[in-house]
C-alpha cells in the first residue's frame, strides 16, 4: 500500500508517499480501506518536533488520526462490524494518511448514509476538541460565548455546538468568513486591533465564556474582557494554564465512539455543517499541508489516498 512517511522532523519537504507492508488487524482491530483523511495542525507540530520530548516519533514515521473508509477485514473478536461496511473513526498511531489502516474497533462506528467521505473522514481531531470546548465552558441559554478562529476547523464546528446550548455565539473571524458565520445564526466579529470593543459592543457588556481555537493572545483577550478564568478554554496556548488557571480541555478529554456517534448524527440531520475547504489526492501530502499552514481556509482539508 501507499503511506505518508517521513524520517526527521521538519518542514513538509520531509513528507514522502512510499509503498509499505500492508497492515495486518490483530485482535480487537479492523482494517480500513481509507477513502478520506483530514489533516490538522497539531500534525504539522509532531512533524516539526514540537513535541518530540513529550511525544517522539519512532522513524521512519507514519501521520495522522481521522479516517472513514470501507472495513477489508477483521481481527479476532470483532462482532460489530463486516467486511464492505462503510466505517469512520480514528487511530492513535500516526497512520490514518494512508491507503489503508488498521483501527481499534472501538474507535469505528458505520458512517451515516448522507454523510460524504471527505465530512465522514474528518469527525475526530476538529469537532472532538470543538464538543471539549464546548463542554469546558459550559455556555448556558441566554449567555455569550466568544470563540476565537470561528470559522476554522475547531472554531467552525464550536460556534455550532455553542449555539445548541441556547447562548448568545460571538465569532472572532476575517470579514470574508463573517456571511457563513451568519448563516449559523453567530454574531461575526472582525479580529484584529480594536477587537475588544467589538465584542464588548456584540455582547453588550462582558461576555460569560470564551474558547479560543487559534492561540496568539486571545487568552489575554478574554481576560481583559473580563471573563472568569474557570470559563475560558485553550486548545492553542497551553502554557496559560499554569500561567493565568484557564483551561485545556480537547480532542482526548472526549474520545469515544459514542462521541463520535453523537456528532455524526447531528451532521447527518444538518443539525452541524462541517465545511471542507479542499481536498487533495495523497500524494499531493506536502501541498495540503502548505495550504494547512496559511491558517486561511474555512473548514477542512482533506487527503483523498
Amino acid at each position: 500500500m501507499k503511506a505518508v512517511r517521513f524520517d526527521r522532523y521538519g518542514g513538509p519537504d520531509v513528507l514522502a508517499v512510499r509503498e509499505v507492508k500492508d497492515p495486518v488487524p490483530g485482535a480487537g482491530e479492523v482494517l480500513v480501506q481509507v477513502k478520506a483523511c483530514a489533516i490538522n495542525p497539531g500534525e504539522i507540530g509532531i512533524r516539526e518536533g514540537l513535541f518530540a520530548e513529550r511525544s517522539p516519533a519512532s522513524f521512519p514515521s507514519g501521520e495522522g488520526s481521522d479516517l472513514a473508509g470501507l472495513v477489508q477485514a477483521l481481527g479476532d473478536g470483532v462482532g460489530e462490524f463486516s467486511v464492505g461496511d462503510p466505517v469512520f473513526g480514528w487511530t492513535d498511531s500516526r497512520a490514518s494518511h494512508a491507503e489503508l489502516v488498521v483501527a481499534p474497533a472501538s474507535q469505528l462506528a458505520v458512517k451515516p448514509q448522507g454523510i460524504s467521505w471527505e465530512v465522514a473522514g474528518s469527525l475526530y481531531v476538529a469537532p472532538m476538541a470543538a464538543y471539549a470546548c464546548v463542554r469546558a465552558v459550559a455556555p448556558k441559554p441566554g449567555e455569550s460565548v466568544v470563540v476565537s478562529g470561528a470559522a476554522g476547523g475547531v472554531g467552525g464546528v464550536a460556534v455550532q455546538l455553542a449555539r445548541r446550548t441556547g447562548a448568545t455565539v460571538i465569532g472572532l473571524a476575517s470579514v470574508h468568513n463573517h456571511d457563513w458565520l451568519r448563516s449559523r445564526d453567530v454574531v461575526p466579529v472582525a479580529y484584529g486591533e480594536g477587537q475588544a470593543d467589538r465584542v464588548r459592543e456584540a455582547v453588550g457588556g462582558t461576555p460569560d465564556a470564551f474558547i479560543d481555537t487559534f492561540g496568539v493572545g486571545y487568552v489575554d483577550l478574554a481576560i481583559e474582557l473580563g471573563v472568569p478564568v474557570e470559563r475560558i478554554n485553550t486548545i492553542k496556548e497551553f502554557s496559560a494554564v499554569e500561567r493565568v488557571g484557564v483551561k485545556a480541555q480537547g480532542t482526548a478529554s472526549v474520545a469515544s465512539a459514542e462521541v463520535l456517534r453523537e456528532i455524526a448524527a447531528l451532521v447527518a440531520d444538518g443539525s452541524v455543517e462541517i465545511p471542507i475547504a479542499r481536498t487533495y489526492p495523497l500524494g499531493d501530502v506536502r501541498e495540503a499541508y502548505d495550504d494547512l499552514a496559511l491558517r486561511k481556509t474555512r473548514g477542512k482539508i482533506v487527503l483523498i489516498p
